[in-house]
Order: C-alpha cells, then sequence, then structure tokens
C-alpha cells in the first residue's frame, strides 16, 4: 500500500530535484585568447588581390544563372495560364484526388497541433501580483506549495536513453512515453518562477522528447492538455501530485495520441473526499487543505491487486470508496502504490484483446483508471517494487500476459532522478 507513512516520504517519492538539493553556482567556461564561450576567436584577413577576381567571376556567373532561371519561370507560368484558359471555364469538370478533397475537421487539427513534441503553449495562470516565500525546499504563494525544479537538459537526455534502451527490449509491443509536468509549471505566473529561479518543465520535456528513438517509442504530449486546463482545479495545493481532473486531460492527451475514443466524465458519477493535508503539508505551513475528485465510471471495472507479500486482493473498483480526509487520501485511487494492478473493464469501448501495462511511480495512480475505458486489461506495475515482487522481468511479464501496449508515465521530478532512472532499468534483465 501507500508509503506515506515511511520518515522518508517527504522526499516526494524517494526523490528531491529542488534548487537546494543541487549545486546551480556551476563554473562558467573562461574565455580564452579574446574567445567568446571558449570558441576560437575569428581572425579577420584581408583579401589578396587574386582571391577578389575570383569572387567577382563567381558573382557573375551566380547572377547570370539567376536570370537565365527566372527567364525559364516566367515561360512556364504563361504556359499554363494559357492551357487553363483553354479550358471550359465554369463547365470544367474536377477529377482525380479533387474529387476526394473532404473538410477539414477542426477538432482533429486542434488535436494534432496540441500533440505536437516539438510545441509546448506555455501555461498562463491567473496571477494576483501578491509575492510568496520559500519555506524547506517549497515555494508557497496563495496558501498552495510548489515544489522548484532543477532538472537540466542533460538529465532529460539521461531519462530519453534508458527509456530509448528498455523501449529495444519490447520489441513487438506498442511503446509510449509521458512526462507530466508539476504544479509549478502550470501554477505559478513566470513573473514568480524567474523570481525564485525554477527550471523550465517544458523545455526539459522537450528535450527529452526530442532525444527519444521515435522508430522504438512514441512521445506523449500531455503538456499542452494541461496548460490549456491550468486555471482549473488540477493539481493539489496540500500535495505534490496532480487531482483526478489533471490526470483526466493527460489520460486525454493519450487517447488522442492512439486515435482512441476519449471518455466523457459526463457519463461518468463525481465523488468527493474532502480535508486532503498531503505531502507537503509536512514541509511548508499555511497550505490550504484539498478535495481529492473521483469519478466513477458507467461500467463494471474488477482489480486485483499484489501486494509486497505477493498476496492477491480482488476488489470490484479502481477506487477506495472508504477512503476519508487526511494524509492518505490520495490512497482513493487504485488503494495506492503496490507491485502490481490489474483492472479488467467491461466498457464497450474496450477493444477486446487490447491490453495495457503502465510503469509508473505515484503520479500515475489517478491516471490509470481512465484506461479502463479503451482496453480490456490494464495492467500497473509500480517501478519501485514490481522486481522484488513479480517473478518475471517486465518483457516476459508483457509477453507471458498478452500485453500489446506499454506507457510509461512519470512525473518530470521523477524523470529527471538517477534514482528513478535506475529503477525502470532494472525492470529488465
Amino acid at each position: 500500500m501507500s508509503d506515506r507513512n515511511n520518515s522518508d516520504y517527504f522526499n516526494f517519492d524517494n526523490f528531491d530535484e529542488s534548487l537546494d538539493s543541487r549545486d546551480y553556482r556551476r563554473r562558467q567556461p573562461a574565455r580564452r585568447n579574446s574567445s567568446y564561450n571558449g570558441r576560437p576567436s575569428y581572425n579577420r584577413r584581408r583579401p589578396s588581390k587574386r582571391r577578389m577576381r575570383v569572387r567577382t567571376r563567381n558573382r557573375i556567373i551566380m547572377v547570370t544563372s539567376a536570370l537565365l532561371v527566372l527567364a525559364l519561370l516566367i515561360t512556364l507560368i504563361a504556359l499554363a495560364l494559357k492551357g487553363c484558359g483553354s479550358k471550359g471555364g465554369s463547365n470544367t469538370e474536377t477529377t482525380g484526388a479533387n474529387t476526394d478533397t473532404k473538410p477539414i475537421d477542426e477538432k482533429n487539427t486542434n488535436n494534432n497541433s496540441k500533440l505536437a513534441i516539438d510545441t509546448f503553449n506555455i501555461a498562463k495562470p491567473e496571477d494576483n501580483n501578491t509575492t510568496g516565500y520559500v519555506e524547506n525546499v517549497i515555494y508557497v504563494w496563495n496558501k498552495e506549495g510548489f515544489e522548484l525544479f532543477g532538472g537540466s537538459e542533460e538529465s532529460a537526455g539521461w531519462y530519453a536513453d534508458t527509456i530509448n534502451t528498455v523501449a529495444g527490449k519490447l520489441s513487438g509491443f506498442n511503446v509510449y512515453s509521458m512526462i507530466i509536468p508539476n504544479h509549478t509549471e502550470m501554477g505559478l505566473p513566470q513573473r514568480l518562477k524567474n523570481e525564485v529561479s525554477t527550471n523550465s518543465q517544458a523545455d526539459n520535456i522537450k528535450a527529452a522528447y526530442a532525444a527519444m528513438d521515435k522508430s522504438k517509442v512514441t512521445p506523449v504530449n500531455a503538456y499542452n492538455y494541461l496548460s490549456e486546463h491550468c486555471n482549473e482545479y488540477i493539481y493539489f495545493k496540500s500535495d505534490h501530485h496532480w487531482t483526478g481532473l489533471g490526470s483526466y486531460y493527460a489520460y486525454s492527451a493519450f487517447a488522442d495520441t492512439l486515435g482512441l475514443p476519449v471518455l466523457s466524465l459526463d457519463t461518468c458519477t463525481k465523488a468527493s473526499i474532502d480535508g486532503f493535508t498531503g505531502t507537503l503539508s509536512n514541509i511548508a505551513g499555511g497550505l490550504d487543505t484539498d478535495t481529492v475528485n473521483y469519478w466513477k465510471f458507467p461500467y463494471s471495472v474488477s482489480m486485483d491487486i499484489t501486494d509486497a507479500n505477493g498476496s492477491v486482493t480482488t476488489y470490484d473498483s479502481p477506487y477506495f470508496d472508504g477512503e476519508a480526509g487526511g494524509a492518505l487520501a490520495y490512497g482513493v485511487f487504485i488503494y495506492g502504490d503496490n507491485p502490481l494492478t490489474v483492472m479488467k473493464s467491461s466498457s464497450e469501448n474496450a477493444q477486446s484483446g487490447k491490453k495495457i501495462l503502465v510503469v509508473k511511480e505515484s503520479y500515475g495512480n489517478a491516471f490509470v483508471p481512465y484506461l479502463t475505458n479503451n482496453f480490456e486489461e490494464v495492467h500497473v506495475a509500480d517501478l519501485r517494487s514490481f522486481r522484488n515482487t513479480v517473478n518475471d522481468d517486465l518483457a516476459t511479464y508483457c509477453r507471458n500476459n498478452g500485453i500489446t501496449d506499454v506507457l510509461f508515465l512519470n512525473g518530470v521530478m521523477s524523470a529527471n532522478n538517477e534514482d528513478h532512472r535506475s529503477s525502470i532499468e532494472g525492470l529488465f534483465n
């Protein structure tokens, strides 16, 4: 079950990527011999007369060639216009590809734009022009806690290398990677980000996606779906996780990437748990309490949980309805962190034979239930404990259980952490 009671849980999934935990006073490269940023200085030498004559001849040749090309283009355009004018005007019939032209689907066009892995629409949260303060490793603003991010392009590249390596061991499966930004990226105005010197998570995720081998793994851009809704309740105020609504928008990005129907929350029944005091409450004072919202589906889902002892318990829902307010309320999602969780769905949208395995840390808990709308089975492997409990390595498990798709889902803090990268690699022989 969840490890929130452990003394080291304040490291937020056993990881601390805050600015306070890293050395950002790196020495700048020395400028030598009047160089700029270590580059050799540019020596401008005066050209010789012979070199000037050669340059003049080359320029004459280039100008003459350009004029000939221009004349040819004008001739071709004139001939084309003459040919069009000889046809019957309004009586002309369209043939070939033109008869198959269809109106552009505006929704799909917008989704394709949002899913582009090289275009990140930076969040613009509402700003009341007040200031906050740093307490321990947390920035407090408007009674909300924000983790400061210290990941670099280098650490993003290391994560991409890890995913490329393990994806190579999953030949025959559809492999995806999703990196989730945290509340600081989506909830703090840029002026405050500048003030506390937190690094850009958009740049970090973009760098990781750019370095991934697209022949082995498909990156999923959930960033734009979250930034579009940054002023909604998509992250907790007192906890380092996202909310059920935030994870829903990321699920929508994943479903759109695969071309699958997106579950409508209007068909679900909303439930709430008040009085959630999350992990950040133990680090900084003055934070608001939270409400944990989750949505019960219009179809049945059974869930088998394998605990750390290898015992399997079956439940009739992916949510722990008995969860109460307090420090453990995030455990409503799939009963917290367990080595292996398997959900079986009766959704009419769940494709027969489609089975997905999600490799995650605790950010994945609120996300994975939505996948039951589209997959017959949803297998969830916690990267920190799966291998210690399940005898098979991940690739063998996938083959033995008929898995078709594999998703690596990690928060940006975990993706930039060496221990978590090692845990992912440790899932494989």
